[in-house]
């Protein structure tokens, strides 16, 4: 079973919103880190928000801060990221992860460890079009 598959991309139109959603085996909740991460064509994977399940703190890139939540349910094994007002620069692969805990708990903590992170799902393309 695939630890993390990441759904709900697809073509949207600028100023629309999106969810992406994270299905979780359930042997992914022993993480307490888990971020969304994209990467465009040509550019390197960056990271776009994380959240300490722990206590629940997040940490957004600038890029989305302002109009993206990320959020989990745990009791559904589920990790999803909502972007509202998308734009062409939004377009892209988008993976989530799942590590740690890094840190002291917090979402800035979990955000800024991104390269440590070893298990990742196989992404959603989200295209965005003008």
């Amino acid at each position: 079973q695939v630890p993390l598959v990441e759904s709900g991309g697809g073509s949207v139109q600028a100023g629309q919103s999106l969810k992406l959603s994270c299905t979780m085996t359930p042997s992914m909740q022993q993480y307490y880190c888990m971020v969304w991460a994209r990467q465009a064509p040509g550019k390197e994977r960056e990271g776009v928000a994380a959240i300490y399940t722990g206590g629940g703190g997040t940490y957004y890139a600038d890029s989305v801060r302002g109009r993206g939540t990320i959020s989990q349910d745990n009791s559904q094994n589920m990790l999803y990221l909502h972007l509202d007002n998308v734009s062409p620069e939004d377009t892209a692969m988008y993976y989530c992860a799942a590590e740690g805990p890094f840190g002291g708990g917090h979402g800035s903590d979990c955000y800024a460890r991104l390269p440590e992170y070893k298990s990742w799902g196989q992404g959603t393309q989200v295209t965005v079009s003008s």
